[in-house]
């Protein structure tokens, strides 16, 4: 199942969350319900965006023993390189 980043407008969080191609997530409090965790301080009705990352789906076996995944230095287009 491929992950997206989305980024809450009201609070600046990004975070990144699986689900399937067809789903969209809306409000912070999808976001947070999809990972089971609390909207803490930030109304759930606040406004979610999903970021522009490909929705990439990466196999960990396909890296490599010595492969960094993409934003940690290894894929070369990273702004962490």
């Amino acid at each position: 199942m491929p992950t997206y980043d989305y980024r809450c407008e009201l609070n600046g969080q990004v975070l990144e969350v699986r689900h399937s191609m067809q789903e969209t997530l809306n409000t912070w409090g999808d976001l947070c319900q999809r990972l089971g965790m609390e909207t803490g301080t930030t109304p759930a009705d606040a406004e979610v965006t999903k970021l522009a990352t490909g929705g990439q789906v990466v196999k960990r076996s396909s890296l490599g023993e010595s492969a960094a995944p993409c934003g940690a230095g290894g894929c070369g287009m990273c702004a962490l390189n």
